[in-house]
């Protein structure tokens, strides 16, 4: 196995269009508790695009970044820092030439990082998020729609604004204004009985957190349902919380002036994915 690229060849496809796509997974002291649905999102995404996935290569990566030992702030090396992470996987359909088309010949490449973990602050996990509404809706482009590929150019102009406005996120709404998913998490809303996610068909990123949601939030009474709903029904929800694979699940408390009460679902769903990390 090559070791992990320290930079990115001027010619790389992933650089120059963003032809690739990446995962974003959290460490623990057993591994990566949600590898699984992490490797068949990115098989998935390749396919897709027509980069060629190979499992087993995407499983050594990952292997030797849960390894990779950490160095403690004294030097020497820290348990601690081992037993949690963020490991971040991308892959590219490699370098090519000037222009568009992609070479007849592709040799993908593999980039990997290691980052700590650092959990969001104690006032996001449980008193809940504060939103702001981003100012441009999510182009509707269904062929890209729910891939986590390179190019993430809404989510950076959103975090802007969320940056300059203080935020904790922003929301980002579809093209008919309706409420699509966070500058980094997803989205979830429950009425009653019936908990919604956005559908994804069109636009976003169907995270594997969300996707975790969905498995397991049946078991607490629901029914689960992708599907949209308008910006003023939103207001009418019993509770509202986001998701992402790292952060985990939050509480929404207020958007703008609406606000909500932190929900028994959310925190019983936030207790359930916090203990796979333990």
């Amino acid at each position: 196995m090559a070791p992990p690229l320290t930079y990115i060849p001027a010619n790389d496809r992933g650089l120059a269009y963003g032809d690739g796509v990446f995962e974003t997974l959290r460490l623990s002291a057993s591994g990566a508790p949600l590898r699984a649905l992490h490797k068949e999102r990115m098989r998935q995404g390749a396919a897709r695009l027509s980069i060629p996935f190979d499992g087993e290569t995407f499983d050594r990566y990952l292997d030797a970044l849960i390894e990779e030992t950490v160095e403690g702030a004294n030097g020497a090396s820290s348990a601690a820092a081992q037993q949690s992470g963020v490991a971040k996987i991308i892959l590219t359909r490699g370098s090519g030439g000037r222009g568009y088309a992609a070479p007849a010949a592709m040799s993908p490449r593999w980039i990997t990082q290691r980052f700590p973990f650092v959990s969001r602050p104690a006032r996001q996990r449980d008193d809940g998020l504060a939103l702001g509404l981003c100012r441009e809706p999510v182009a509707d482009l269904p062929s890209l729609a729910g891939l986590k590929h390179l190019n993430r150019l809404d989510q950076v102009l959103a975090q802007q604004q969320v940056s300059a406005a203080g935020w904790d996120e922003g929301m980002l709404l579809d093209q008919r204004g309706r409420p699509l998913e966070l500058t980094s998490m997803n989205l979830f809303f429950r009425f009653a009985n019936e908990l919604f996610t956005p559908d994804l068909r069109s636009a976003g990123v169907a995270g594997v957190a969300r996707a975790w949601c969905l498995q397991h939030a049946s078991s607490h009474g629901v029914t689960c349902r992708q599907q949209n709903v308008s910006l003023s029904r939103l207001r009418e929800a019993d509770e509202v919380f986001a998701c992402n694979s790292v952060a985990g699940i939050l509480p929404v408390r207020k958007l703008a002036l609406w606000q909500w009460p932190v929900g028994k679902l959310a925190r019983s769903l936030q207790r359930e994915f916090d203990a796979l990390f333990v």
